[in-house]
């Protein structure tokens, strides 16, 4: 399911970062990010307000996939879409998460080891489900386009989808 999501296709390997299948000997795929692709996403990052969009991608988690809020008990109050986005404890969660993705743009050739501690956190300590880190990339990837618009042309949203990808699996890698 997320494995082959992430492996390129035919159709978009000649713009995109590249992604090394994983096999049967591999825990994690490598990416190779040509200077292009890390201009993309670097000038996507550049673009970006931590403080306002870390907090709406979170709250859009939390609102779109309600059982994600099991994670969140001593949040308060999260019981309709207006308390999430007025929770200044959501807020604050998503400005830390968003902050956490700078980590990944600084270390784009190895980003399975610049998560791996935070990864380790979210699985023993936290419990949290990976799925839900596939989830919270795409409210990420949403509230980007939101806020870019027109400067997210669909070559750029690949290019920054597939980076998000990277860094799913690279919180996920201490699951398995």
């Amino acid at each position: 399911m997320l494995h082959s999501h992430l492996a390129a296709d035919s159709l978009m390997s000649d713009t995109l970062l590249t992604y090394h299948r994983r096999d049967a000997h591999s825990s994690v795929r490598r990416v190779e990010a040509n200077d292009k692709e890390r201009s993309t996403v670097r000038a996507v990052w550049e673009k970006l307000d931590i403080d306002q969009i870390g907090p709406e991608a979170l709250a859009r988690v939390l609102i779109v996939y309600p059982w994600t809020e099991r994670y969140f008990g001593g949040f308060g109050d999260m019981f309709t879409a207006t308390a999430v986005l007025n929770n200044s404890k959501v807020a604050a969660h998503g400005k830390m998460v968003l902050r956490a993705l700078s980590r990944a743009v600084e270390n784009m050739d190895n980003i399975k080891g610049a998560y791996a501690a935070l990864s380790r956190m979210h699985y023993e300590k936290l419990g949290v489900d990976p799925d839900n880190f596939k989830l919270l990339a795409d409210c990420i990837t949403i509230t980007v386009a939101c806020k870019l618009k027109g400067d997210l042309s669909p070559q750029t949203q690949a290019t920054w989808q597939k980076f998000l990808s990277v860094v799913v699996e690279a919180m996920g890698s201490q699951y398995s």
